[in-house]
């Protein structure tokens, strides 16, 4: 292991919270399907950031959206419209034959969503009872 890996490392045992413990590559940039380390390795990218990377690192095409959107507007909150959120809808429900979507951020929001459409999906079209819904989740 080199003195620079060496030096991430011992950065993040010290200041860091010690709720995962990855493997002891520290990478510096990405580009497709492959991971670079501070010393120059490269790496395919099996993880793909769990996921949330599956269209590979930096592709050009969103890089550059990212940079144009930046440059108009970061972020909002669904406390306001915006201009593009409505194409996006439209675009999504067209392409899976859908009449609504609603976008999350993240798998949890989106589970908890979910749960929350099955809760009123029951009491609305099932005809269960108010507030005798119980929804049991389970993992593993």
């Amino acid at each position: 292991m080199s003195e620079k890996t060496q030096y991430y490392l011992d950065l993040e045992e010290k200041y860091g919270a010690h709720n995962y413990h990855p493997i002891p590559v520290v990478l510096e940039r990405g580009e497709g399907v492959y991971v670079w380390d501070i010393d120059g390795k490269h790496y395919y990218d099996f993880l793909s950031g769990y996921s949330a990377v599956n269209q590979g690192h930096c592709h050009p095409k969103i890089v550059a959206s990212f940079i144009e959107q930046s440059k108009k507007l970061t972020l909002t909150s669904r406390a306001f419209h915006n201009n593009v959120l409505g194409e996006f809808e439209k675009f999504i429900t067209s392409l899976f034959g859908y009449d609504k979507v609603l976008p999350m951020n993240t798998g949890v929001e989106a589970v908890e969503t979910a749960i929350k459409l099955c809760r009123k999906w029951a009491y609305e079209i099932k005809g269960i009872a108010e507030g005798k819904a119980n929804i049991i989740v389970c993992d593993g």
